[in-house]
C-alpha cells in the first residue's frame, strides 16, 4: 500500500485480524475507528490505545471523509453500515485484500493450515523478532511474550501473517516463504467437501514467490503447484522429512529434541509450551526461521523463551489440586490434539471438559468427530452453540452431541449457569474449549478457582 489513507474506518474492529490491522493504521498515522457487536477485551484494549469503537449499528456514525473502510466476512451483509458503506460513496475492501497490499511488497512469512497456525506464526515472530532480520506481525491470537497481536518494526524487510482459508481469504496473499501446518476438512459451509479445501490449499502453494520457499507437513497428500525456483521442503513431528525432531525426550516436564535440518543438526530445542503437539508445531517455526538466515543460537532460544499465545493451550491455573486449562480447540482434530496431550503430561488425572461448539455448519458436519473426541474427557460438559456469523439450522444443537458422548458424566448447561455448576464440583483438571464467547467466561472461572483456594 503506497499510499496511507488519512481515515481508515473498520466494520468488526474486534475482530482479532482486524484489530491487529486496526492498530497497524494507528501506528502508521491514520485515523482509526469502527464498529462492533458487542464490547470484548480487545475492543476495550483498542479504546484505550486511542481508537474510538462503537457498538450501535448506525451508518451516520462512519466517517463522512474515510479513505478506506475495511469489512470482515463475518459483518452480516444486511448490517445498515455495510449496506450504506457499501453505496459507492466509500473504498471499501475485505481485511484478506487489505492484508494482501500490506504483506505483497515485503518478504512475507505466511502461515496456512486448518489448526495450528496462529500458535507456529507467532513462535515465527518471536524468533524473527529477536533476530538480526526483525519482523513486522500481524498474529491471529494475543502473543503472552507481547500481550498483542501486532509486532511493530518498520525497518525489517520481513512481515509474518496467518493465512486464513476461511472465505479463500489466504489467495489474496502472495507469500515469500508458505507454510501449510494441515488441511483437514473445515468451513464445509465455503468449500463443497474436503477436497475443495484442499485444492484450496494447492492453489495457495502456487501463490509463493518466484525464488521463494514453500514448507508443508509431510503426508497432507496435497498437490504443490509452487514456481518450479521455489525451494519445497516439508517437516514432520519425528518421521524423516527435510526437518523433523530426532532424540526425543522429556525432562522436568519439558521436551528436548534436536533439529534435523538440511545441512546438520541444531542441538537441544526445548519448547517452553507443554504437549506434543507444540513440539511439532516448534519443528515448523524453527524450519521456517532456519530457511529465512536466522542464526542457530537464536532460534534455539527463542523457541525456549516463547511463552505461547492466549487461548492456545494456555495454563490459567496450577497449583496443588487444580489445574485450569483454556484452548481455542473448534475442530474434533483440535480437540482430540489438546484432550490427549493433557492425558500424556498428566497421566491418571481426572479431566472435566467444557465445550461451546463454534459454528451450526460445523457442528452438523462434524458431530461424529465431536463426540469421538470430547469422549476422551472423564466428565464432558456442553453449552450452546455459538452461532457468530450463522443463523439456525433446525435440529442442529449442542444436545445432539451427547448420545455419542461415552464419558462417565455428561451434561449440557447454559452459559449463565456455567460458573454455578463447577463450583461446586470436585475438579482436578478443568479445560474450558471453543472458539465462541466461551472466552468470557475464562477470567471469572480464574477468579472463583483462585477464591475457592483461600482459607
Amino acid at each position: 500500500m503506497n499510499i496511507i489513507p488519512k481515515t481508515v474506518y473498520f466494520l468488526g474492529i474486534g475482530g482479532i485480524g482486524m484489530s491487529a490491522l486496526a492498530r497497524w493504521f494507528h501506528a502508521a498515522g491514520s485515523e482509526v475507528s469502527g464498529y462492533d457487536k458487542t464490547p470484548t477485551a480487545l475492543t476495550e484494549k483498542l479504546q484505550s490505545e486511542g481508537i474510538p469503537v462503537h457498538y450501535t449499528d448506525s451508518p451516520e456514525l462512519i466517517p463522512a471523509n474515510a479513505g478506506l473502510i475495511i469489512y470482515t466476512p463475518a459483518i452480516p451483509k444486511d448490517l445498515n453500515e455495510f449496506v450504506f458503506a457499501s453505496s459507492g460513496k466509500f473504498n471499501i475492501r475485505k481485511r484478506a485484500e487489505v492484508l494482501g497490499d500490506l504483506t505483497n511488497s515485503r518478504k512475507t512469512i505466511a502461515v496456512a493450515g486448518t489448526h495450528g497456525k496462529t500458535t507456529v506464526s507467532t513462535m515465527i515472530s518471536h524468533i524473527m523478532y529477536n533476530s538480526h532480520l526483525g519482523c513486522t506481525s500481524f498474529l491471529g491470537g494475543i502473543s503472552k511474550n507481547y500481550d498483542s497481536n501486532l509486532l511493530l518494526m518498520p525497518e525489517s524487510e520481513f512481515m509474518v501473517a496467518e493465512a486464513d482459508e476461511f472465505d479463500r481469504s489466504f489467495l489474496k496473499l502472495t507469500p515469500w516463504l508458505a507454510i501449510i501446518t494441515s488441511a483437514d476438512a473445515d468451513h464445509l459451509d465455503i468449500y463443497s467437501d474436503h477436497q475443495d479445501l484442499k485444492k484450496s490449499f494447492s492453489e495457495f502453494t502456487s501463490k509463493v514467490k518466484p525464488e521463494g520457499y514453500l514448507l508443508i507437513k509431510q503426508g497432507l497428500g496435497l498437490e504443490v503447484l509452487s514456481p518450479e525456483d521455489a525451494g519445497v521442503f516439508t517437516y514432520a513431528l519425528t518421521a524423516p522429512a527435510d526437518f523433523y525432531a530426532q532424540n526425543l525426550r522429556l525432562e522436568a516436564h519439558r521436551y528436548i529434541y534436536d533439529l534435523v535440518v538440511p545441512e546438520g543438526v541444531i542441538k537441544n530445542i526445548s519448547p517452553e509450551l507443554p504437549g506434543m503437539f507444540n513440539v511439532e508445531n516448534s519443528v515448523a517455526a524453527a524450519a521456517s526461521a532456519w530457511l529465512s538466515g536466522v542464526e542457530e543460537s537464536v532460534i534455539r532460544d527463542s523457541i525456549g523463551s516463547f511463552s505461547g499465545v492466549k487461548r492456545r493451550f494456555d495454563i490459567r491455573v496450577n497449583r496443588q489440586g487444580i489445574l485450569y486449562i483454556d484452548d481455542y480447540a473448534h475442530h474434533p482434530e483440535e480437540l482430540k490434539a489438546c484432550i490427549t496431550s493433557v492425558k500424556m503430561l498428566f497421566p491418571g488425572r481426572h479431566i472435566t471438559g467444557v465445550f461451546q461448539p463454534h459454528l451450526f455448519t460445523r457442528t452438523r458436519d462434524f458431530a461424529k468427530g465431536f463426540s469421538e473426541s470430547l469422549s476422551l474427557l472423564d466428565r464432558a460438559i456442553l453449552l450452546d452453540i455459538y452461532p457468530a456469523r450463522e443463523k439456525p439450522i433446525e435440529g442442529v444443537t449442542s444436545a445432539m452431541l451427547l448420545p455419542d458422548i461415552t464419558s462417565k458424566e455428561k451434561m449440557l448447561i447454559s452459559k449463565e449457569s456455567l460458573i454455578g455448576k463447577i463450583k461446586n464440583l470436585d475438579l482436578d483438571i478443568l479445560l474450558t474449549l471453543g472458539a465462541g464467547d466461551i472466552d468470557q467466561l475464562v477470567e471469572p472461572i480464574e477468579d472463583m478457582l483462585n477464591q475457592n483456594s483461600q482459607p
